[in-house]
């Protein structure tokens, strides 16, 4: 059987073609689906968009889908070629050598997804290439060459290397101008080498000018030079070795890969193969692709030879290197600073690959591709500054290499750009001499290819293996082997070393084998159970799904709200848990809710069905109540006591389990305890008071009843305490007494009343009185017990007499042991013996007797008699157990001593039994003896035995069989002499193993022998071992030989009928070590069946019956041992093949039998009797029914009655069977039978002689039938007629709302195709940008609402008739304007406010002052917000020493919030540092905002107004057709057309401006663009309002008419008056417009957006009310359509914004070289100080940190409230617009992974395609901070102290201290009291500083000079 078999037995083909595609279990960790290919694979490539797979294999090449079903197949061979030949392709190149057809092997595979072309080369025609369309490979793309092309050489046919063994690598890129590039490597296969035909060494036509590295043009628009070098000279765009020193470079191609803008070769040399195994062989080659910007003016390409540099890379080191390459595979993987000191714990490149040396032994080995480039950086670096560097060299062996080795250009310093591609001076290709090592991460046998993942930050490795297995590695952070699992694919295929992802769903894994391509999902979430069992288990992909209780992947989970699932990451630790509050109820109790707090990572339940589920009892509803954090508590009703489980017989509580349901999912679980008080005593009814008072829940006892009650009650006899305070009966010792003798015992009580009426109670209604002698203590009278037993225990109670089954408490039972001297007593020695026990017995009357009825006494025993010895013989070397049996065998143990002849015996004491069994351990004997075994007792009485024991020398004779199988199992038999010697035989494997022993005589034993420890054939000696005594001599041991394993290789057939007994056929070999066969078919019902093996290639089994057609899996298990494979299941195999999973089966040694229905038979006229006359022949026609089993003539069998029957012909349909002698027979009827296996059935009867019979029913059952079809036919049509016709009307209305739908979206596509267009063209920045000045900034910034409040109170009409030119505003703002005490200002007020800026310049006293106020409950956030405002105004010209106030109390807030939840920290303004932290951040960021920033972004604000303006908007809801917000989009088909006017503004001086409206603008939106277009190069903040201005239109000749919102032609509609548009007053494309300032503000209607709504309407009713119930004429001719489909409006809108957004996330998120953000790299450095001192390690929480603090907290900041850098308008829609983008922004900058669905808002969907990428950017741009030179104190205070300078003066100080103090005087108390209680302010005496301040101002002279 094929290893693949069992794979093609999981289920039915698909397609019966050559190829087969299968559909295997989905139980993850499996191959989800396989496509096999007939000849053997050679590459395959994944299109990313599509999902399509193009597979290369031997002659063919087929497109598959996602799910790897065949799309199309096209054949490659074989073709007509010789090696020695030209491509035909190749014009006028005529061949004399012979031709034959040729297998074409695909040397490369590869995409151009830009052209849709797919370029594959194969190694007939020299290795020639096609390109063919992506979408049909079975069609050419481009027929090159071009029929009748003239200008055609080799160089552009031979691309590929031309031999099956030899190896090409390459891949598409493009250059700077966008053409298609391909880099080929292609190992060399011409003269010389052993791939180049012998004997024609002067014909190598195929290599002698190719290159082995060339990059080629891909431009299927320029077919004159396509696969040409494409660069002029072309040897600088080709990698070629001389071809004198090829021998010594021959360079296997292993994979070509991008990363960044370089390209990366894996290359081995094989040139040294085998010669030095301690150095590498494998080599790294990298070339800088010309795919960035053009490095020069001129569009001249980079040059390959400049750029190529290679270095050796090590895997291993001291000798254990591996030093070939196999398989690399590039990735970013999250490693933690543990691994590498100096790397930041994000995600870094790196390169893995998996090496290897001889012996199949390899290893995978990671390298950062930051080590790669500092290599390369600092090679060239060495090559520049020194001619003779011995890191680097130039490589001569090169073509291009033969200039000067590396020159010495002191001079010269090399820019970035020049280290990494090489400059002119350093024009060849380089090769470093030292190679870069690394320590290998694992090691194992026979891997073959390697795949990287990054899973939740997790690494995740998968290697394939040359046996066909895939292993799955999931390493640590530090790059440490977690744990590791293996999948069995193709068992005997080797995996090739190349394995891609799924590029649309990284759960799969797509990797190839020699026939196959297999579709691999890589983890198995579902196979655990509970929470901790899913992140124990270590797998990255898994994790814990809260909500729906499960472990699954994290895309699986459908929740979308935080902690909804918990990775591996976050350990078990994260599970949810539960703790219930109260945990234990009493029955009796009025308890009516259960608590319970939820621990773990539980989502906020809030909002969801909670239910606390109490089993079958039944569920009650919860309350949730969250605490903003993971922890969150929720209450449940109980239910009634009834409804939970009773408490059980004996129990004085039950457990309740409880779960909490989150919409009907349990997520966790618990129990609680109900308990009842008044069963605890019950329970234990000789101990119910310390069992009610030491019980864990709360009972009380009470005296008076004797009884445990649950609360307190009126009785005065409760005892509430503790245990002491019980009633007890205290223990004591009563020596043992003889039977029936009569005795008084005392008993000592505790906490008893005296007088209380007690008895004695010894069990078995064995009453005695109990008598009162002192207070603490009564007599048992006159007891009298009796036993026939040789010893017996009573214990004594104290029962009350006036309360039933009521006891004193005794917590150490009393004891009272009687003892019967007469029974258990067989000897004198046993009899006295028991003195020991406190048995007064002596022996007399030869019996056994309480000493008092034996006087006088005789202490002398008679002598010991031994009945019996065992065992007989034992070893020379002693150590055998010998039980000695007898009588009076001593009294003690110490009395007696054994001997055997001289020898001594040692006792061992735990086995003597008195008198009459003991049990030594025998003594070592120099020579083989025999002599009897004597007892010494008292070292007087001697005893000897009957039977002599005998030393003995112990002989191995032979060991048959003296071979068997690695696996074990074998039965081997053992002969020799004394075999059975000694109490303990074993036979030990190796000295380390044990043959399990099934039979032990004296001349043989035999035994199982165990599987090999080695998985190498081996002889191993075979032991006796005595007595646990290691073998010592060459007499004990044998020799047994370890063979290999039996193969089984196949099973025929592998189908098999119901009733079974079908012979099987299992061949293989090495069955000649086989002793015992069974078959085990799984899953029948049937365990196993018995074999015979027939020879050494050969058994038969016979197949079990099933109860039903099912496929089956079949086991081995041959000498018992269950077979899986060629070698035992050892250590070794997780080394060769990984260990298989326990319910994981190997496909090489997994077989299945497939059962099918029992076969059908019957005779060819179906008659169920056959008429024969006795003497003549008879020959039966016997057809067979259809069926799969493929039976062969042989397995069946015909008998007539008991007459077999000869089958003399068979074919698939029938055979014949005769009888050619007569059935002799008294029975006239012989049943004819057929029989198969088991499987036994009579298909007729033959008749002797009589008359025919004829039955005739059949008529009357055809016509019932005929007429049933009839009437069923009659009713079917009717109805089929009914259905039609409603099916056709439905079908009209689906396709008129289809059409609709599609005319939407055509013109929405259509949109979004010219909109970008007409923007960019439209966008007039002849403005300029209207900046606000840093003050203006600042004060917006620092006081948001102060500053809207003021401007709104101070604003006043800036036109008048006389003056049409705008003016600026004054400055509004007093912090601006300066500041002068007023005149009722108290005379030492500018003194006191001096003296507080003293103050404040004191960092204990701002500090301290800081703190006291925060700790205010009235000292608002707001208030917070304003001081920390005005603290940075008043310390604005000491910006440093602000500094250093806002990082120590932002020490303080790390400290409270490192002990909570660190991740919490800065997320919102709530004290004073937070709001400290937005200013510095405004006033550091401020520069590069106005110079980086600002453009884009006002660019940003431009485009979004002008596309909102170019459809319609509505003027009172505000809803447009053109937005980013779904709340703001114009739901309605909406007719408006664009048209121009022009427009002359009276006074203006300007000339007439044509301006562009919509014919649906209103008025005053018409008029707010007529402003725009004459002001739009001021400020908004001079521009006129639309009320200040009338728009007249002059209509005709010298009639105009003043425009208007409403007038007298107004119309209603729906009951509402409708606003004037355009169109209303039919103003035609080009009319004159006059627009003029009004002589004074008329009372206008306002805002039209404050308009009532139910009065007035512009283009849709306000809250999309167009209900039916409301039909009017204007919604009579609109068309039923679907709202949802102006959502693709969004889309035309984003896409039209996208690349302005771009631009602004890219300044944004980028550091200029001359302007770095020092301030960001200060305060992060800071960041990651303070983490660093705390532990805090995980990386996600300092990129919280620092998101919080830049992006959120400044960023978000500018892009929602764009007014704060612009003097511009932002109206309600651009912002509704910008808190989109904001939205988006914030989404790049959080570490959670954006769960998105069908049901997710818009506003998040919109830009959920770009997330990930702006997520990458935002990474980038932190890990570029990391990277900048850190910034001294003193760098920084100087830059801070620059940025005071640029703006001194700008504020009004005083008046800031001047509020500051307002705080102060307020909270004047409580800051003394923080001033009082700091021992420093206290030192500097800063509270007496503080009270001077407090009298100069309020000028109370006499308190200040009191203080003084």
């Amino acid at each position: 059987m094929s290893p693949w078999e069992r794979v093609l037995l999981c289920v039915q083909l698909l397609l019966h073609s050559h190829w087969s595609v299968r559909e295997l279990p989905c139980d993850a960790l499996h191959v989800q689906q396989a496509f096999r290919s007939p000849n053997r694979t050679n590459n395959f490539v994944v299109d990313g968009g599509s999902g399509r797979l193009y597979l290369a294999a031997v002659n063919a090449i087929y497109q598959l889908d996602a799910s790897l079903r065949v799309e199309s197949e096209q054949p490659t061979g074989p073709v007509l070629d010789n090696v020695l030949c030209h491509a035909p392709q190749l014009p006028q190149a005529p061949c004399e050598h012979p031709k034959s057809l040729t297998d074409n092997f695909n040397k490369l595979l590869q995409l151009d997804p830009q052209q849709r072309v797919l370029v594959a080369c194969g190694s007939v025609y020299q290795g020639f290439c096609e390109l063919r369309r992506m979408e049909n490979i079975s069609q050419i793309a481009v027929e090159f060459p071009p029929p009748g092309a003239k200008t055609v050489f080799p160089s552009m046919l031979n691309i590929a290397a031309n031999d099956p063994n030899a190896s090409t690598v390459g891949l598409v890129f493009r250059s700077h101008g966008g053409h298609a590039k391909l880099l080929v490597g292609a190992t060399y296969t011409g003269v010389g080498t052993q791939f180049f035909p012998k004997n024609h060494s002067k014909e190598d036509l195929r290599f002698e000018n190719t290159p082995e590295i060339a990059i080629r043009s891909l431009n299927i628009k320029e077919l004159p030079k396509l696969f040409t070098y494409d660069i002029n000279p072309s040897e600088d765009n080709v990698f070629k070795i001389k071809q004198e020193v090829k021998q010594k470079n021959k360079l296997s191609f292993v994979h070509a890969f991008v990363q960044k803008s370089y390209s990366y070769i894996a290359i081995n040399n094989d040139a040294n193969l085998g010669h030095k195994e301690s150095q590498p062989n494998s080599i790294l080659a990298r070339i800088c692709l010309d795919a960035e910007s053009p490095r020069r003016a001129s569009a001249e390409s980079r040059k390959l030879t400049e750029s190529y540099i290679q270095m050796f890379l090590q895997c291993g080191s001291n000798g254990n290197i591996y030093n070939r390459l196999v398989s690399v595979y590039p990735a970013e993987i999250s490693v933690s600073p543990g691994a590498r000191a100096r790397d930041p714990p994000h995600a870094q490149p790196y390169l893995f690959g998996v090496f290897s040396k001889a012996g199949r032994h390899t290893a995978l080995c990671a390298f950062r591709f930051a080590d790669i480039e500092e290599a390369i950086r600092q090679g060239r670096r060495n090559c520049s500054s020194s001619s003779s560097s011995e890191d680097v060299q130039v490589l001569d062996s090169v073509i291009q290499g033969s200039g000067a080795v590396c020159v010495q250009k002191g001079n010269i310093v090399l820019q970035p750009e020049q280290l990494d591609c090489g400059a002119a001076h350093l024009q060849h290709p380089l090769a470093l001499r030292r190679p870069l090592a690394a320590a290998p991460l694992f090691e194992s046998v026979g891997l073959s290819s390697v795949a990287v993942d990054d899973v939740h930050n997790r690494t995740v490795v998968f290697l394939g293996t040359g046996g066909g297995r895939l292993r799955k590695l999931n390493l640590l952070p530090d790059l440490s082997v977690a744990n590791q699992r293996s999948l069995k694919v193709a068992a005997g295929e080797p995996v090739h070393h190349i394995m891609t992802f799924d590029p649309s769903d990284r759960d799969y894994l797509y990797l190839m084998t020699s026939n196959h391509l297999l579709r691999v999902k890589v983890s198995k979430c579902d196979q655990y159970g509970g929470c901790r069992e899913c992140l124990s288990a270590g797998d990255a992909h898994c994790g814990w799904c809260t909500l729906q209780s499960r472990c699954s992947i994290r895309k699986e989970c459908g929740s979308q709200l935080a902690h909804s699932w918990i990775g591996v990451g976050e350990g078990p630790q994260r599970c949810p848990s539960m703790t219930i509050t109260p945990p234990d109820i009493s029955i009796a109790s009025d308890v009516e809710n259960l608590g319970i707090l939820i621990n773990g990572s539980v989502p906020d339940l809030q909002g969801f069905a909670v239910e606390c589920d109490y089993g079958p009892s039944g569920a009650t509803a919860a309350t949730v109540h969250s605490n903003g954090i993971s922890v969150q508590i929720q209450t449940c009703s109980l239910l009634p006591r009834v409804n939970f489980p009773r408490i059980p017989v004996g129990k004085d509580h039950v457990t309740v389990a409880v779960s909490v349901k989150v919409d009907g999912v349990p997520v966790v679980s618990g129990s609680f305890t109900l308990y009842d008080c008044e069963k605890t005593g019950t329970v234990h009814p000789k101990m119910e008071c310390n069992s009610c008072l030491g019980t864990r829940w709360k009972c009380y006892w009470d005296q008076e009843k004797n009884s445990c009650l649950f609360s307190k009650n009126t009785s005065e006899d409760l005892i509430p305490g503790t245990v002491e305070s019980c009633p007890v009966m205290q223990s004591s010792e009563i020596p043992p007494s003889p039977s029936g003798r009569s005795q008084d015992i005392v008993v000592s009580l505790l906490n008893v009343n005296e007088g209380t009426a007690l008895h004695c109670d010894f069990g078995g209604n064995q009453l005695y009185e109990a008598k009162w002698i002192s207070p603490a203590e009564v007599k048992c009278m006159d007891v009298t017990l009796t036993t026939m037993e040789m010893s017996q225990v009573f214990h004594l109670n104290l029962r009350r007499r006036d309360f039933l089954d009521k006891y004193i408490d005794s917590p150490k039972p009393m004891r009272v042991e009687v003892y019967n001297c007469g029974a258990g007593s067989a000897d004198c020695s046993q009899c006295w013996g028991r003195e020991d026990q406190g048995h007064l017995c002596a022996w007399c009357d030869n019996t056994c007797k309480p000493r008092d009825d034996c006087l006088p006494l005789r202490t002398q025993c008679p002598g010991p008699e031994i009945h019996q010895i065992m065992p007989l013989s034992g070893p020379l070397e002693g150590g055998t157990l010998l039980t000695v049996q007898g009588k009076n065998l001593g009294r003690r143990v110490s009395d007696v001593n054994v001997a055997i002849g001289s020898i001594p015996c040692r006792l061992l004491h735990d086995r003597y039994t008195v008198s009459v069994q003991l049990v030594c351990v025998t003594g070592e004997s120099r020579a083989e003896l025999s002599d009897v075994v004597t007892v010494t007792v008292d070292n007087a009485a001697v005893g000897s035995s009957k039977e002599a024991f005998s030393y003995l020398i112990p002989r191995v004779l032979s060991l048959e069989p003296s071979n068997g199988s690695l696996s074990g199992g074998t039965e081997v038999v053992i002969r020799g002499e004394h075999l059975n010697a000694g109490s303990r035989v074993r036979v030990r494997v190796n000295g380390t193993q044990d043959c399990a022993i099934l039979l032990n005589d004296a001349n043989a034993i035999e035994c199982r022998m165990p599987a090999a420890e080695n998985t190498r054939p081996e002889t191993v000696p075979v032991c006796v071992e005595f007595e646990d005594l290691p073998c010592q001599n060459l007499q004990m041991s044998s020799f047994y030989s370890y063979e290999k394993n039996p193969i089984i290789t196949t099973i025929q057939p592998q189908k098999s009928h119901l009733s079974g007994g079908r012979t099987i056929t299992v061949k293989g070999q090495g069955f000649n070590l086989v002793q015992t066969v069974d078959m085990e078919v799984r899953g029948i019902g049937i365990e196993q069946a018995s074999c015979s093996v027939q020879s050494n290639t050969v058994i038969i089994c016979s197949s079990p019956p099933s109860p039903e057609s099912t496929q089956a899996s079949v086991k081995f298990y041959l000498n018992g041992v269950l077979y899986t494979g060629d070698r035992p299941v050892s250590q070794m195999d997780l080394e060769e093949e990984e260990e298989e999973e326990e319910d994981e089966e190997p496909y090489g040694t997994q077989f299945y039998m497939e059962y099918l229905e029992d076969p059908q038979f019957f005779t060819a006229t179906k008659d169920k009797f056959i008429k024969h006359h006795p003497g003549e022949p008879l020959t039966l026609i016997i057809n067979k029914g259809p069926n799969a089993l493929d039976l062969a003539p042989e397995e069946y069998s015909v008998t007539i009655g008991s007459v077999p029957c000869d089958i003399s012909f068979s074919n698939d349909q029938l055979f014949h069977c005769t009888i050619n002698g007569s059935l002799n027979s008294h029975e006239r009827e012989q049943p004819v039978i057929v029989q198969v296996g088991n499987f036994r059935k009579v298909i007729a009867t033959v008749q002797l002689g009589g008359s025919e019979l004829a039955i005739v029913v059949s008529i009357v059952v055809c016509s019932v039938l005929l007429l049933l079809c009839t009437v069923a036919l009659v009713v079917y049509c009717t109805k089929s007629r009914r259905a039609e016709r409603y099916w056709q009307k439905t079908l009209l209305q689906m396709e008129e709302m289809e059409s609709q739908i599609r005319e939407e979206i055509r013109k929405g596509f259509a949109e979004l195709q010219t909109d970008m267009t007409d923007l960019t063209k439209e966008l007039n920045r002849s403005q300029g940008i209207p900046f606000l000045d840093y003050k203006q900034f600042v004060m917006r910034t620092f006081f948001p609402k102060m500053c809207s409040d003021y401007e709104k109170s101070l604003l006043q009409p800036i036109y008048e008739n006389d003056n049409q030119a705008p003016r600026a505003l004054p400055e509004t703002h007093p912090l601006l304007q300066d500041w002068k005490p007023a005149s009722t200002a108290k005379p030492n007020m500018e003194e006191g406010i001096a003296l507080f800026s003293t103050l404040l310049n004191n960092k204990h006293f701002l500090i301290t002052f800081v703190h006291a106020l925060e700790q205010q409950k009235d000292f608002a956030v707001r208030d917070r917000c304003s001081l920390a405002s005005l603290l940075t105004i008043a310390l604005h010209g000491k910006l440093e020493y602000f500094t250093s106030i806002m990082k120590e109390l932002l020490v303080d807030l790390i400290d409270a919030s490192a002990s909570k939840n660190p991740k919490l920290m800065l997320r919102r303004t709530e004290s004073v540092v937070e709001k400290m932290l937005t200013n510095w951040m405004s006033i550091c960021m401020y520069s590069y905002l106005k110079e980086t920033v600002g453009e884009p972004f006002f660019l940003l604000l431009c485009a979004i107004k002008q596309q909102i303006n170019k459809g319609s908007i509505d003027a009172i809801t505000g809803k447009a057709r053109y937005t980013l917000n779904e709340e703001w989009l114009l739901r309605e088909n909406i007719e408006a057309k664009p048209q121009n006017i022009n427009v002359s503004f009276q006074g203006f001086g300007m000339d007439s401006v044509t301006v562009r409206v919509m014919n649906t603008d209103t008025i005053c939106q018409a008029k707010e663009k007529i402003l725009e277009a004459f002001y739009k190069n001021l400020p908004f903040s001079q521009w006129p309002s639309a009320d200040d201005v009338d728009l007249e239109w002059f209509a005709s000749g010298s009639n105009s008419r003043i425009l208007m919102d409403l007038d007298n032609t107004s119309v209603m509609e729906d009951g509402r008056k409708k606003l004037n548009t355009v169109f209303h007053y039919k103003i035609p494309d080009g009319a004159s417009l006059a627009m003029s300032l009004k002589d004074k503000r008329e009372n206008s209607l306002g805002r039209a957006k404050d308009l009532d709504t139910e009065k007035y309407v512009h283009l849709v009713l306000p809250n999309d009310e167009l209900m039916e119930t409301k039909k009017s004429h204007r919604h009579s001719h609109r068309k039923k359509v679907l709202p949802e489909i102006y959502l693709t409006r969004l889309l035309s809108t984003k896409g039209t914004l996208q690349k302005f957004l771009d631009d602004l996330f890219q300044a944004i998120l980028s550091i200029p070289p001359d302007r770095p953000p020092l301030a960001v790299k200060y305060f992060f450095d800071f960041l990651e100080e303070q983490a660093d001192k705390r532990g805090i390690t995980d990386p996600d929480t300092l990129h919280i940190w620092k998101t919080n603090s830049l992006p959120l907290r400044f960023w978000v900041n500018i892009l929602k409230n764009p007014q704060f850098v612009f003097d511009i308008d932002k109206t309600d829609h651009m912002d509704a617009c910008l808190s989109v983008i904001a939205q988006a922004f914030i989404d790049a900058c959080s570490t959670s992974d954006l769960q998105l669905g069908k049901d997710s808002p818009t506003n998040k969907l919109l830009y959920a395609k770009e997330i990930p990428e702006y997520k990458k950017k935002v990474q980038w741009y932190y890990r570029q901070i990391q990277e900048m030179t850190p910034l001294s104190e003193q760098e920084m205070n100087a830059h801070l102290a620059e940025e005071s300078r640029k703006y001194r003066n700008e504020f009004n100080t005083n008046l800031a201290l001047m509020e500051i103090y307002n705080y102060a005087k307020k909270y004047r108390n409580q800051v003394a009291n923080a001033l009082d209680a700091n021992p420093t302010a206290r030192r500097t005496q800063l509270q007496h500083k503080f009270e001077q301040v407090i009298a100069l101002v309020e000028d109370n002279i006499y308190e200040c000079s009191s203080e003084a």
